[in-house]
């Protein structure tokens, strides 16, 4: 952009800066490394402050006029005078809000003067960096610095350094923290995580890449600025040169053109060198009033494109992302200063004006945008202060137990999540905001260390229990006598289920050395079962067999031969010998099929029950034979019992028909039940016969 207004300091004829000072002159132009503002905002202010002499100049009039008028129009000349104050003042107060809205822009631009690649800055979009986790950050960083230009990136570098730092450091403290509470000497404490060695490596990648990127601007920036004040020495020169007009005017042109194309300088040169170069320019144009033809004609050119920038600028102070507008906008700026010429003077106010009303709008716009951002944060300023609240209600409870701590810890890394998660606070409270995150969730830690601290001793105690049992399993894994050993290695294991945890360091271990010790023994165990256990799959082999022709089997018809052939049967069942314990089943398979036999046999009931019973009582081992006899005993006295009932009962009946129905009912349950009981005591004869 181009300034217009002749009210600043300008070089003389020979280059050099001088003060001209003028009744609106009253601001000096400050140049600072970051930024340098200008002091005049184009020819608005040279006609602002016209506007402000002729309203001060009526003002005197009115003055004068009062001190020869009569003293009754006092009152309306005071009035006259204090509209006219008001005037001054918005006046003043006009000029001072354009110029602010101007100034915004063109610091920015100046910041930008060494850096041609600026605008690619604002493309790559900064992320919510305080969101993400450390692996994602350094993925990020990687990112950026293998992808983007060095100098577009420092913003999204520092973002990421900053809040890479923080959670790491958070990380490092609570480590720390453990391992004080666990009894270690500061001095031995030593930490790292691999994610801070991936950052570490990307960051340096950055630095270096800066480091050499700023080495080879310098040298860059001086050529530039070399080229431009030669070029300026070459526009000097024209208005001396002999020559045709035209000849001229196109050595003019070619100068611009290489402007353009000259490349960056240093910002603390930006400012001096344009208005060396903007002075002489217009002295060139001066010096064209001898072809008013040439002159008019690049005026109108200069016109037309400011125009379409003005036009681009109001189109900006409608667009929906004021941000991108607000930098669009600083580029307008660079080109209406550093590509487009003046225009005639009489229009060079009126299109001041209006380029300036539009980057007012921009301004109060992006203005407007950053007070909303605030009240989003304020929002998210809440939310982080509910969470902090949270955390500080769970680090102030009482947990006894382990399962309570853990699934505390789970709710504080929920709520650690949805803090990060919560977007960012006002810049005034960022710090004091993270500090009282840190002290809560530090104070959980503390409180959980204390917990894990009390039990080291219940765990060291825990721990020569276990080592007490690795010893007995050891010394019994090796003996063969099962029946002995067998229910003591149970007896280890209910044991070993019943002791608490021990140091987490050496739980893996003491746990195998246990564990190889009982399965050394069951193993052993197993390998002998297995063995013996080959007979029995054999005789499971034989029952299926004979089992298959059993079911196949057809009576004679003969009783007395069925019978003595059902007694064989059953008596070759049982040479056959034990099966595995769980295929015992065949047995009762085998009983069922004889049952069915007797039913189709027309011989007395108890008779076959006791062919039966003998059947069945070659299964029985020693203690199951032993109860087996109890039980038969109890079954002989509640017969016995019931019988004697029945008979005391007979007593009730004397009276009777001997066709009393009742009185026959009670004569058929004795005989029934003494049938019973010679079946019973049929069944202990055989029990102690074996």
């Amino acid at each position: 952009m181009m300034l217009e207004d002749k009210n600043e300091n300008l070089p003389d004829a020979e280059g050099n800066l001088e003060s001209q000072p003028t009744p609106e002159n009253t601001e000096e132009t400050t140049v600072t490394p970051e930024a340098e503002v200008e002091n005049v905002t184009e020819s608005e202010v040279a006609t602002e402050t016209q506007n402000t002499e002729e309203v001060e100049t009526e003002a005197e009039e009115v003055i004068a006029q009062e001190a020869t008028e009569p003293s009754e129009i006092t009152e309306e000349t005071e009035e006259v005078v204090a509209e006219t104050q008001d005037a001054v003042e918005e006046s003043e107060q006009t000029i001072e809000e354009h110029q602010e809205a101007v100034n915004e822009v063109h610091e920015n631009v100046a910041e930008d003067a060494e850096d041609e690649s600026a605008s690619e800055r604002h493309v790559i979009p900064v992320l919510d960096y305080h969101s993400m986790t450390m692996d994602d950050l350094v993925i990020e960083l990687e990112k950026l610095v293998q992808n983007e230009k060095v100098q577009a990136i420092k913003e999204h570098v520092d973002g990421i350094k900053t809040e890479f730092n923080l959670k790491f450091n958070e990380v490092l403290e609570q480590r720390k923290e453990e391992f004080l509470a666990e009894g270690g000497n500061i001095i031995d404490f030593h930490f790292n995580l691999p994610v801070k060695g991936k950052f570490n490596v990307a960051y340096n990648a950055y630095r270096t890449k800066r480091s050499d990127y700023y080495k080879s601007l310098e040298k860059d920036l001086n050529a530039n600025l070399e080229k431009r004040l030669s070029l300026i020495e070459e526009l000097k020169g024209l208005l001396n040169v002999e020559e045709n007009i035209n000849t001229t005017y196109k050595h003019f042109k070619q100068i611009q053109e290489e402007w353009r194309n000259a490349g960056s300088i240093p910002k603390t040169q930006y400012n001096n060198v344009w208005r060396t170069y903007h002075h002489h320019v217009e002295r060139f144009y001066d010096f064209l009033h001898l072809n008013r033809d040439l002159r008019d004609l690049d005026f109108k050119h200069n016109y037309a494109e400011k125009q379409k920038i003005v036009a681009r600028a109001e189109e900006l102070s409608q667009e929906e992302d004021i941000i991108h507008a607000f930098r669009e906008l600083q580029n307008l700026h660079r080109i209406w200063k550093e590509d487009i010429g003046p225009v005639a003077k009489e229009l060079r106010e009126d299109i001041w004006n209006q380029f300036s009303a539009a980057t007012k709008l921009i301004h109060d716009r992006r203005q407007e945008y950053f007070k909303n951002i605030d009240k989003i944060y304020e929002q998210n300023l809440v939310v982080k202060e509910e969470i902090i609240e949270k955390i500080k209600e769970i680090s102030g409870g009482t947990y006894n137990v382990h399962n309570q701590w853990q699934n505390k810890i789970k709710e504080i890394e929920k709520l650690r999540e949805a803090f990060f998660n919560a977007g960012k606070v006002p810049l005034k409270v960022n710090e004091g905001t993270w500090a009282k995150f840190k002290q809560a969730v530090r104070e959980f830690n503390a409180n959980k260390n204390a917990f894990y601290k009390s039990l080291k001793k219940e765990q060291q105690e825990n721990l020569a229990k276990k080592l007490a049992l690795i010893e007995l399993a050891e010394s019994l894994k090796d003996n063969d006598d099962w029946s002995a050993t067998t229910p003591q290695m149970k007896k280890v294991q209910a044991d070993w289920k019943k002791i608490g945890h021990v140091p987490k360091k050496i739980s893996d271990k003491v746990w195998k050395q246990f564990k190889n010790a009982c399965n050394h023994y069951f193993d052993k165990l197993h390998a002998q079962k297995n063995k013996a256990n080959e007979g029995e799959l054999e005789a499971l082999e034989k029952k299926q067999t004979f089992l298959d022709a059993m079911e196949a089997f057809e009576l004679s018809g003969d009783t007395k031969q069925d019978i003595e052939t059902i007694k064989e049967k059953i008596a070759e069942w049982k040479t056959i010998g034990r099966v595995p314990y769980n295929k015992k089943n065949i047995d009762n398979k085998f009983n069922k099929v004889i049952d069915g036999l007797f039913k189709k046999l027309n011989i007395d009931k108890q008779e076959s029950e006791l062919i039966k019973y003998s059947n069945r009582l070659d299964n029985l081992d020693a203690d199951k034979i032993n109860s087996e006899r109890i039980f038969i005993r109890r079954k002989i006295d509640d017969i016995s019992g019931e019988i004697r009932q029945l008979e005391n009962n007979l007593q009730f009946f004397s009276n009777s028909s001997s066709n009393s129905p009742m009185l026959k009912k009670v004569h058929q349950d004795i005989e029934k039940h003494k049938r019973a009981l010679d079946t019973w005591k049929a069944k202990l004869q055989q029990l102690r016969s074996l």
